[in-house]
């Protein structure tokens, strides 16, 4: 369940980040869509670091570290 959520999460941070893309290159003057859509990919952003420290430290799920 939590590998759905990270997935949905980048899903629609990518989605942003292409959305923002398209805005800027298909009008020419500034409507605030570009800047909207990019905000969004900020908040999300922060919002699924925050999710995965949250769920780290509450111990919903344990981070696994590279092996020597």
């Amino acid at each position: 369940m939590e590998k759905l959520l990270v997935v949905v999460f980048l899903a629609f941070i990518v989605w942003n980040l292409f959305a923002a893309m398209y805005h800027m290159v298909s009008k020419a003057e500034a409507d605030g869509r570009m800047v909207r859509a990019l905000s969004w990919r900020i908040g999300l952003s922060i919002g699924l670091l925050a999710l995965l420290g949250a769920g780290h430290f509450m111990g919903w799920w344990a981070f696994h570290g590279v092996q020597p």
